[in-house]
């Protein structure tokens, strides 16, 4: 990891994957974590691991700490495929995971019935995430491999077109196999709000299961943050978030901060593609319609 002056490497507009816990922000270039699928780290003291399955378009992390282990797990990608989903396996037993859902599925894991607890992470452009988080370090091109790390590089022609390596069985009746949503797996639930949502406006008061949430999101980037909103509904103001009982609101990895100090915690989801979530949740999921 190096300072954000030292990434001399990356433009503006390039996308990352942007991690901030207790303060401690880190961001993953698209391009470089594209040819390794998988980070093993510490950030703010929680031992966790980004899993990335191209061909999901799915970035997840993951904290590795189980209370049934001495040390956190360190993560490998296995090779394995499943449902056109990566598998990855843990070092410590070699148990095969299931990227999508964070559960073993192979191996001595699979008795303990073990979930990995997601966290938030997002999708944003290097300019955005380096401008919201101005201490930020991110992962240099120094990663002991030789790989052409440049920009478009990696899976370019399968993340430019519409065709999928395995295809898998995907309901396309609202939603092409290949467009981009954002799914939160929290609260007893799944739901599903397809990026073109975004298109016409940044902002979603919304549900799941009752609990109500306020999504931020950009189509173009990938950009989404989702928040839980109590009782209030919120609209984008001048420089901030405004809430119906006439709070001002800024946005930050953690937490909604009004004005008078309250808080509204962040809610853990990440982007995939759409055959992806149907296939592994199909009816078991709600799906946004806009």
């Amino acid at each position: 990891m190096v300072r954000a002056d030292e990434a001399d490497y990356l433009q503006s507009d390039e996308l990352v994957f942007g991690v901030e816990i207790i303060g401690d922000a880190l961001a993953y270039p698209l391009r470089i974590m594209g040819w390794h699928e998988m980070f093993n780290d510490v950030i703010g003291g929680v031992p966790v691991a980004l899993a990335y399955c191209t061909l999901c378009g799915s970035g997840i992390l993951f904290e590795t700490k189980l209370a049934s282990e001495h040390d956190p797990l360190i993560f490998g990608s296995s090779g394995f495929l499943y449902r056109s989903n990566k598998l990855m396996f843990d070092r410590t037993t070699h148990s095969l995971w299931n990227q999508f859902t964070g559960e073993p599925v192979s191996g001595p894991m699979v008795r303990q019935k073990h979930v990995l607890v997601q966290r938030p992470i997002v999708i944003d452009t290097w300019a955005s995430w380096h401008a919201a988080n101005p201490t930020t370090r991110v992962l240099s091109l120094n990663t002991g491999f030789d790989r052409d790390y440049g920009s478009g590089v990696v899976y370019n022609d399968y993340f430019t077109s519409n065709y999928l390596m395995f295809p898998v069985d995907v309901d396309q009746g609202k939603v092409a196999q290949k467009d981009f949503v954002f799914g939160i797996r929290q609260f007893g639930g799944a739901k599903a709000w397809p990026l073109d949502a975004f298109r016409n406006t940044p902002l979603i008061n919304d549900e799941i299961l009752g609990r109500q949430i306020v999504l931020i999101g950009d189509a173009e980037t990938r950009t989404v943050r989702a928040f839980e909103r109590g009782t209030r509904r919120f609209e984008v103001g001048l420089t901030s978030l405004t809430s119906d009982d006439d709070l001002d609101w800024s946005i930050t990895e953690t937490a909604l901060i009004s004005s008078e100090g309250q808080k509204l915690p962040r809610v853990a989801g990440h982007i995939a593609y759409w055959f992806a979530w149907n296939s592994y949740l199909a009816a078991n999921s709600e799906l946004y319609e806009h």
